[in-house]
């Protein structure tokens, strides 16, 4: 089986990492199948008689990750640890991730993992923790002036970076092209520095003659609000674009029906290698998508919470400032994806080509030899 080497930096911190077979953004945007119970506690044989490690997911709307492959990953690691866990997912909802939190705080566990919903909600629930003694790990969304033990994710000016070159990679050379830009959520830490990493690529096409046509943010990674705010880009734009910066999947998504709706077709990026976007880009419907090997944040984030229940100093590899402090952190680095390494994705064990390799895109699998 391919491996994926990844080489992570971000600022002071180096890490060479070996991809773990795993399951996905990803921040995708693709609505999971899930089942939309707020408690599902996944429990192994050992642990000591009681839960010590509480993780609150998001959501399932944000991106199909976080059930198809979060939860299944981190469940295992704990499992193989004889460490209870109990994992469970907020839907979106701020209030119910703090309480959530209290139950878990008020049964006592020693670590909570989160995936912020905002900054503030999150801040307010880590201070309760840190009140009562328990330690906290910000998995793959750092929380603003939080109160967070450990950071966990990958270099996310790096997913930015990748998609803008992505997208001047397939626009070719072109000399003016006339662009729109549908930005992650504007609570997400993560959205912004997606944005600072792709901006920092396009802003000096938009000074050589490209042009930014619209630039909106799409609340909470809504995919049917990023079809409507593109539609909106779109016909204030006068129905002309030669390309769209799409920050994930499953808003990428959303964007492809709108332009197929107006018979168009131009290059369109995402994120987090999700089954329908590694299909999109087999198509020729999406320029790239990002890769990000979920197997290895969740090994860290695991790692991490293991290594606090047995008292000993989580591994890190360099600090990320949370706006107020340096946060000791773990950074992988995502890959970009084209139409002609969508293999790498397959063989890495993150998708499986029985879901990807489907209808018209058999063919196309076929002929490129994923199997």
């Amino acid at each position: 089986m391919t491996k994926l080497w990844r080489v992570a930096a971000a600022g002071a911190i180096s890490v060479l990492m070996l991809s773990a077979c795993g399951d996905d953004d990803g921040d995708s945007g693709d609505s999971a199948n899930a089942s939309d119970t707020t408690s599902a506690t996944e429990s192994s044989s050992g642990g000591g008689g009681g839960v010590q490690v509480g993780v609150i997911l998001p959501d399932t709307q944000s991106s199909a990750r976080w059930e198809t492959a979060d939860k299944p990953l981190l469940t295992s690691s704990f499992e193989a640890a004889g460490i209870q866990a109990d994992i469970q997912n907020a839907q979106g909802d701020k209030a119910k991730m703090a309480t959530i939190a209290d139950a878990m705080i008020a049964e006592g566990i020693k670590v909570l993992i989160l995936t912020n919903l905002d900054s503030p909600s999150a801040a307010s629930i880590q201070a309760k923790a840190a009140a009562a003694g328990i330690k906290t790990i910000d998995y793959d969304r750092l929380t603003l002036d939080g109160k967070t033990d450990v950071y966990v994710s990958f270099d996310n000016v790096k997913v930015g970076e990748l998609q803008g070159a992505g997208l001047v990679k397939c626009l070719g050379d072109s000399a003016d092209a006339k662009i729109i830009e549908v930005n992650g959520s504007p609570t997400d830490n993560n959205a912004t520095l997606f944005k600072q990493g792709y901006d920092s690529v396009l802003d000096p096409k938009y000074g050589e003659g490209w042009k930014k046509v619209g630039d909106q943010s799409v609340p909470d990674w809504d995919n049917a609000q990023a079809g409507v705010i593109f539609e909106q880009l779109l016909t204030a734009a006068g129905g002309d674009v030669d390309g769209v910066l799409v920050a994930n999947d499953g808003m990428a998504q959303s964007v492809i029906s709108v332009l197929k709706n107006k018979n168009l077709q131009v290059p369109v990026t995402g994120q987090d290698a999700t089954v329908e976007g590694l299909q999109s880009v087999l198509r020729g419907d999406q320029c790239m998508t990002v890769y990000k090997a979920v197997a290895d944040e969740a090994k860290a984030a695991s790692d991490a919470a293991i290594a606090i229940i047995n008292g000993e100093e989580p591994a890190t590899t360099g600090t990320v400032n949370d706006g107020t402090r340096d946060v000791p952190s773990v950074l992988a680095t995502p890959v970009a994806i084209y139409k002609d390494n969508v293999k790498d994705v397959i063989d890495d064990g993150y998708q499986s080509a029985a879901d990807v390799c489907v209808e018209d895109v058999a063919a196309i699998c076929t002929e490129l030899g994923i199997s």
